[in-house]
């Protein structure tokens, strides 16, 4: 699936993925960024998520617009094992847009326009 990034220039925006765990052992995923803009992109709560039997966990990913082309990256959470259990490897396309561009500031200046 794709988790969409789409704001104002040099915005940053925040995705939250939820993971959710039916079985009845913990399991635990590492996150990793890749791919063309995958430095663009960051995990701010960390890259690691462990998950309780029946429960949720959550792994946050950040990003700020800084350029007008789109960004692309992929999201991968690896299963590690715990309690003798692997959990799926999922993949997620990181896609960026910039929907609107709002100026930092302005400033105003006086000059000729042509000059002999």
């Amino acid at each position: 699936s794709t988790i969409e990034f789409t704001g104002a220039l040099h915005a940053t925006i925040v995705k939250q993925v939820r993971l959710k765990n039916p079985n009845n052992n913990t399991l635990a995923y590492n996150a990793i960024l890749a791919g063309r803009d995958a430095d663009d992109f960051s995990l701010p709560k960390g890259n690691t998520v462990t998950i309780p039997p029946g429960r949720q966990g959550f792994v946050n990913v950040e990003f700020t617009i800084r350029f007008l082309h789109p960004a692309e990256a992929v999201l991968l959470l690896i299963s590690n094992k715990v309690d003798g259990v692997d959990g799926a490897t999922m993949t997620f396309s990181l896609k960026s847009e910039v929907k609107n561009i709002e100026p930092l500031g302005s400033m105003k200046c006086r000059s000729p326009c042509y000059k002999l």
